[in-house]
């Protein structure tokens, strides 16, 4: 009996040490969706975003697997995912300067709703150097999306960020 109590105290002890806020580097595309959102539900959603066996839901809830709902969600990984699925949708919104797809490349970019309208007429005026061929790729699109917006004195912000 004195060895399960012990070993459970050092259990409930070493829980912290493996925590890592904010919920771990193999979070995924659930942290790339929730990214700047907190608390345990966005860390949930997040995680069942990420299509896991239950691991990081154990993990949030225990502190362990390191995972931690005390930092804001993040995504390390490049907004590429996104953008690669919604190529042809984003090239006609952009044209249009309006769009789902338009809105959807603004939020993983991270621009605030009060920009967006902005974003959307300055990529709509700038829709040839960002999209400067037929074949051009995400990575391409992203990088010209970025020069652009680095021109722009209030979208300025949201390059450094991406």
């Amino acid at each position: 009996m004195k060895r399960i109590l012990l070993g459970t105290l050092i259990a409930a002890a070493s829980l912290n040490a493996f925590a890592e806020a904010p919920g771990g580097p193999n979070c995924g595309w659930g942290n790339m969706l929730f990214e700047g959102q907190k608390g345990l539900p966005s860390h949930l959603v997040a995680s069942i975003t990420n299509g896991t066996s239950g691991n990081a839901t154990f993990g949030m809830t225990s502190g362990t697997n390191g995972c931690s709902t005390n930092g804001t969600l993040t995504y390390g990984g490049k907004s590429m995912l996104v953008l690669g699925s919604i190529m042809n949708e984003l090239s006609e919104d952009m044209a249009k300067g309006e769009g789902e797809a338009l809105t959807t490349f603004a939020v993983v970019l991270g621009v605030q709703p009060e920009d967006r309208a902005h974003f959307s007429a300055v990529t709509h005026s700038h829709f040839n150097e960002i999209f400067s061929s037929a074949d051009v790729t995400a990575e391409q699109v992203h990088a010209a999306t970025l020069a652009v917006l680095k021109k722009d004195a209030r979208l300025a912000q949201y390059a450094d960020k991406a």
